[in-house]
């Protein structure tokens, strides 16, 4: 109760900060300029607002991204404003496997450090269909997209930790819907099944996976005394610009198709507007609820950049306070049969 309270009123949680706050506002006075940060989807909605505060705090920022037009326009933004900011844009398709490894492998031709990995990139609430390795596309996109980028960084970044001696961080966008997926968290033989196909659950159970994922990573980390932090996010409800034109889009959702964005919201041929007004109808009547795009960054930038988190790690946090996920996000036996499992989908996929 007490965090609903906090929610519709944007007091502050224990760390200062509470729902209100902006993404400026939790970096206030910290200086990133000796940090390089990767950022899945950080050419729009609150991805974008993560790039921008953060290049605006020094670091340097790369953008993955599928729509390097896009990509190019958020970099211009980011320096018409912040002259000295450092923003370079790699082509990244999270649905695509032969794209993941080629962005690792180009990121890795720059040469560089790696400091901050943020896993912001998502799809949401989507019809059924297959990415093109034939994997469930929810699941493609927000969990096995990100846990093996992940995968193909680690490297990189424990190689920077051991060179620097700066703590390196890994972010997970999560969801609230993490709490509203299928029975038992995560339907390990059913994962690419049409049959009992739910969006909203599938949304969920991929939430959920980027829960688990964190808290396995930061388990081994641990384990191996690697000086990496692991944490997940739930960002809040966030409207983008987008909304007046599709529908209700959280976390810079979308559903992709080849090249084109289209909305996931339900689509009726008879009442080709209903999905606008649906979402307008269920914005106005939770009004209290619904974060701006600035409001939707604090959170990742609170967690990506304040040494308040140095150490901190296998947690989730909303409104840039430590909170406590669902049983199923707490279970380890599942974040670990989640963890072989994922291996061995991407295995299976690659040969």
């Amino acid at each position: 109760m007490s965090g609903f309270i906090s929610l519709v009123t944007g007091w502050p949680g224990p760390s200062g900060f509470g729902s209100g706050s902006t993404a400026e506002e939790v970096t206030q006075g910290i200086d990133g300029t000796n940090l390089i940060a990767i950022i899945t989807g950080g050419a729009s909605g609150i991805g974008l607002e993560t790039s921008r505060v953060l290049a605006l705090r020094g670091v340097h920022v790369i953008i993955g991204a599928r729509n390097l037009k896009a990509a190019n326009e958020a970099k211009k933004i980011i320096l018409a404003e912040t002259a000295t900011a450092r923003v370079d844009v790699l082509e990244l398709n999270l649905c695509s496997i032969k794209s993941i490894r080629a962005f690792a492998d180009n990121f890795m031709a720059l040469n560089i450090p790696l400091n901050i990995l943020i896993n912001n990139a998502g799809i949401m609430f989507c019809p059924f269909h297959l990415s093109q390795d034939g994997i469930e596309a929810q699941f493609a996109t927000n969990h096995i997209g990100h846990f093996l980028l992940t995968e193909l960084l680690l490297d990189k970044m424990k190689n920077t930790v051991k060179a620097s001696g700066i703590q390196g961080r890994i972010v997970n966008l999560s969801s609230i819907a993490h709490t509203h997926c299928y029975k038992n968290g995560i339907q390990f033989d059913q994962i690419n099944s049409k049959q009992g196909y739910n969006d909203k659950r599938a949304y969920g159970q991929s939430k959920l996976a980027n829960i688990l994922h964190a808290n396995e990573l930061s388990r081994r980390l641990q384990e191996e005394g690697v000086n990496i932090t692991v944490n997940s996010v739930h960002p809040g409800l966030i409207m983008t610009p987008l909304f007046k034109h599709t529908a209700i889009l959280m976390n810079n959702d979308f559903h992709i198709t080849n090249s084109v964005r289209k909305p996931c919201f339900p689509f009726h041929p008879l009442f080709p507007n209903l999905h606008v007004f649906v979402a307008g109808f269920f914005k106005f009547f939770s009004f209290f609820l619904w974060k701006n795009v600035p409001q939707g960054a604090a959170t990742t930038c609170y967690v990506a950049l304040h040494p308040r988190l140095k150490g901190v790690t296998g947690k989730y946090f909303i409104d840039c306070n430590e909170m406590t996920p669902s049983s199923y996000a707490r279970d380890e036996a599942l974040a670990r049969e989640l963890w072989d499992f994922s291996h061995k989908l991407i295995n299976s996929v690659s040969k």
